[in-house]
């Protein structure tokens, strides 16, 4: 018998006899005719799809009738095997390898008798050995584009699962995990204890013998087997370690699409685990990778969420992330400001906060003789630790002096802004000395006025002590820096002052009504 596939023919015997007079054509044409006949009438007794197809197109064809299936599940071979049961069905068996195809086929052919075979053999999935749920999860991944094929898939993973928890026993590595009742009294792995990181780096080299089966399976599926292994509560130090063995060997290969995917999947799961079992530094690797990748916005927020509520953990190194390709900095400040901003929003101890201040005022020494960082993000940076967290500050004193260096063309308002974030009580006896002989900080001028008279106008000039009078000369060097202060105030009056003047002759303009006399 011919094979039949997809394409289904039917050839009109009046038509071919035209094209070819001859006796014998015409013979072996009634033939086809007669044979397709019988053809339509066993593929209509059992698939309600062609059935529909060909009631519709018997009275409207008058020549070649072709039926075309696309993206047929399993292909033409699947198609012709489904044809055999139309035939012979005692010689068709449904079993584990087949199932998937043959189900999916059944339902689009609308072939109720194998679609009772298969749903049969589903519902003894229990039974299924791991090698055969593994196989029928890879075949409803060529099936991507049929519903029946998500639906199986479902069931065919829910499966894989538990198979995996039946045959998985207790490590020496997650021997230590804590233990503890689930509702149904039964005991499952918890998440890993406090020595969990050490575990993470002697055991990454024994890998569990199901990792690599499990590396066949699509982005996807992997998604929805990580999700079920969270909720029947595994060791949460394995999911991890299948998390970063399956990061790794993936998206070497893997399409940008692919390589998105299976970051977010990465970034997700981590983000409901123990954050205590993954080490940090892994969380800016995820990070490093995901920033050339165009992820999901709600993703990348949890990806700095977890990396900002241990920003304690983090070294300057970490924090050194280049900025994007876009901008003309050389570090990515911003997204340090929104680490920072994390961390202080969660309940943190004080020697904790303490910690981070001193990271960021590394920070803060490194990023400021970029000559492309705008004063207001470096003011940012500055105020961006509480004061109080802050036991010196020559750090912030040379990063300042570091910046000013950087960007000589800064207005006075600017440069006051900088200088008014430093205590001079947190400051050391060298830098007093130092700050007051500084051309940096002594060069800032108060901008004229239209009634120069008004203006307060501070100024200390230098004073030279004898070596012998150290307190003396203390004193006037903290008189010199209040007197900057000072004048940083003058200045945000004045221009306070003028706002308000500016305003008035607007009001004035639209009303009568006089307004209250402000100053004289």
């Amino acid at each position: 018998m011919k094979r039949f596939g997809p394409d289904l023919h039917r050839v009109d015997s009046t038509e071919q006899k035209k094209i070819d007079g001859s006796e014998e054509m015409w013979t072996k044409t009634e033939a086809i005719r007669r044979n397709w006949e019988v053809l339509s009438k066993i593929i209509c007794k059992y698939s309600g799809t062609l059935r529909k197809l060909l009631k519709r197109t018997t009275c409207s064809s008058n020549g070649n009738l072709k039926v075309i299936f696309n993206d047929f599940p399993g292909g033409a071979e699947c198609f012709e095997l489904v044809t055999r049961f139309w035939y012979n069905s005692s010689q068709f068996t449904v079993v584990p390898s087949n199932v998937v195809l043959f189900h999916c086929a059944a339902k689009l052919l609308e072939v109720t008798k194998v679609l009772e075979n298969t749903e049969k053999c589903i519902e003894e999935i229990r039974y299924w050995a791991w090698s055969e749920v593994l196989l029928g999860l890879k075949q409803c991944q060529e099936l991507d584009t049929s519903s029946d094929a998500d639906s199986l898939a479902a069931k065919l993973m829910d499966a894989l699962v538990e198979r995996l928890w039946l045959a998985i026993e207790p490590s020496p590595s997650n021997a230590a995990s804590a233990c503890s009742p689930s509702p149904d009294g039964s005991l499952f792995r918890l998440s890993c204890d406090s020595k969990s990181t050490e575990s993470f780096k002697n055991s990454s080299s024994r890998m569990p013998w199901w990792f690599s089966e499990v590396l066949d399976l699509s982005p996807g599926l992997v998604a929805t087997f990580l999700k079920l292994m969270i909720a029947r509560r595994f060791d949460n130090l394995t999911i991890i370690r299948f998390l970063f063995y399956y990061q790794k060997v993936k998206l070497c290969s893997a399409s940008c699409n692919e390589k998105r995917e299976i970051l977010e999947t990465t970034i997700d799961t981590l983000y409901v685990l123990d954050r205590s079992c993954n080490p940090y530094k892994n969380l800016f690797r995820v990070l490093r990778l995901a920033l050339g990748l165009n992820i999901n916005s709600s993703v990348m927020n949890k990806l700095e969420l977890m990396i900002g509520h241990q920003l304690d953990q983090a070294t300057l190194d970490n924090l050194l992330v280049p900025s994007p390709s876009r901008s003309s900095l050389l570090y990515y400040v911003n997204l340090v400001l929104r680490f920072t901003k994390d961390f202080l929003n969660e309940a943190k101890r004080g020697s904790q906060v303490k910690k981070v201040a001193s990271l960021v005022d590394q920070y803060i020494s490194e990023v400021a003789p970029d000559p492309f960082l705008k004063p207001s993000k470096f003011l940012s940076l500055l105020t961006l630790i509480p004061d109080s967290a802050r036991e010196s500050h020559e750090d912030l004193y040379r990063a300042i002096d570091m910046f000013l260096e950087a960007h000589a063309g800064l207005t006075n308002g600017e440069k006051l802004n900088l200088i008014r974030t430093l205590s001079y009580e947190k400051l050391s006896t060298e830098s007093r000395t130092h700050i007051s002989r500084n051309t940096k900080f002594q060069a800032i001028q108060t901008p004229n006025v239209q009634q120069p008279h008004k203006q307060l106008i501070l100024r200390v000039e230098k004073v030279e002590t004898s070596g012998d009078n150290e307190k003396l000369k203390e004193h006037i060097q903290g008189f010199q820096w209040r007197v900057m202060e000072l004048e940083g105030a003058c200045l945000k009056m004045q221009t306070q002052m003028e706002v308000i003047k500016k305003r008035s002759r607007t009001t004035s303009r639209g009303s009568n009504r006089s307004l209250p006399k402000l100053c004289s």
